[in-house]
């Protein structure tokens, strides 16, 4: 019979990363590591699950949330060793805001409390709850501005969405999305006039209040503006990779053929991909 495949716990990955921070037997290049230098790791490690989620490749989703997972399991390492906090100081702070953000699921503010099953929970409710609470929070940190924790570091399509959500939690918004694309096409025309003056600072500043509209747009029509750009881009990119090889199977080289005929092979691809 075939060997049964290895089962490990949280507890063996703990081991394993104390294992690999060893100063004396450890390996190298995990040794030398410090929060700020596995932030880009965690940042590309968050997108493959994405990634695999909107690819629906859940054998390779299993792998990429474990990679995750060892994300954070590396920053409490670090976390302990420098006497700041160690997995169990995460999860229970976690746990512990997440049962006081769910009042509509344990009632008694405790993880053990439970409600009644015929005590619907109205979720316009709960979002109002949600977002109060976070405003205590929030104000407990000294953050009393609306936008004050957004963090800076977020892509700056996200944080605009974000932004956006947060005023408009707070009544600054317009009624519908028809305002929204009215804002739209004044954007457009202050562009071009910015791209008439030849004013780089005035074109990027225009450019850079379009995109934030077209984010809004999103908001409005209850669309996540970055899976949107996602799929556009990833459309795209199969497209062009079809061009090329329509280009290909006729003995031509796409990016040396005129516009005209790039274009024809534009609408070919167009067609199936």
């Amino acid at each position: 019979m075939p060997d049964q495949p290895l089962s490990y716990s949280l507890d063996d990955l703990i081991y394993l990363m104390a294992r690999l921070r060893d100063p004396r037997t450890g390996c190298p290049w995990d040794i030398k590591q410090t929060f700020k230098s596995i932030a880009p790791h965690t940042l590309e490690e968050a997108y493959e699950v994405v990634d695999t989620i909107e690819a629906q490749d859940y054998s390779g989703l299993r792998e990429e949330l474990g990679d995750l997972l060892f994300q954070v399991v590396f920053y409490s390492r670090l976390g302990e060793e420098q006497g700041l906090f160690s997995l169990v100081d995460i999860i229970s702070t976690l746990v512990d805001k997440l049962v006081v953000r769910h009042p509509h699921v344990f009632p008694a503010g405790t993880l053990e409390s439970q409600r009644s099953p015929d005590e619907l929970p109205d979720e316009r409710q709960i979002g109002k709850t949600w977002e109060a609470i976070k405003k205590d929070a929030r104000q407990e940190k000294g953050q009393n501005a609306v936008l004050d924790d957004i963090p800076a570091s977020l892509p700056a399509l996200v944080r605009s969405a974000k932004l956006q959500k947060r005023a408009a939690d707070h009544g600054f918004d317009w009624p519908s999305s028809e305002g929204v694309f009215e804002k739209i096409a004044e954007e457009v025309l202050e562009l071009r006039e910015a791209v008439a003056s030849n004013n780089t600072e005035h074109i990027e500043e225009e450019l850079g209040d379009l995109l934030f509209t077209v984010v809004n747009l999103c908001r409005h029509l209850n669309v996540d503006g970055e899976t949107s750009l996602r799929k556009a881009a990833r459309k795209f990119e199969r497209r062009f990779k079809a061009m090329e090889q329509l280009a290909s199977e006729q003995g031509l080289v796409f990016e040396h053929l005129p516009q005209e005929q790039q274009e024809q092979f534009w609408l070919q691809a167009k067609t199936i991909s």
